[in-house]
């Protein structure tokens, strides 16, 4: 199914650029902008840092594993 999909790209490509150029609505420009974008470079790396305070707690029970 990926296949034929991909068969499309090209033609997909050219139709978000072509939205994107023509388009007066700044919403949909914004959007097919980000999709060409994210299809050419990735998407950009997600900050998963924590910055509060973490405590964790590790009990054995007997009987289980």
């Amino acid at each position: 199914m990926s296949s034929l999909a991909r068969n499309h790209t090209e033609r997909a490509i050219q139709r978000l650029a072509g939205i994107m150029d023509k388009s007066n609505d700044e919403s949909v420009v914004v959007a097919a902008s980000k999709v060409l974008l994210e299809r050419g470079w990735g998407r950009p790396p997600q900050d998963n840092t924590h910055s509060g305070e973490l405590n964790i707690n590790i009990r054995k029970i007997k009987g289980e594993l």
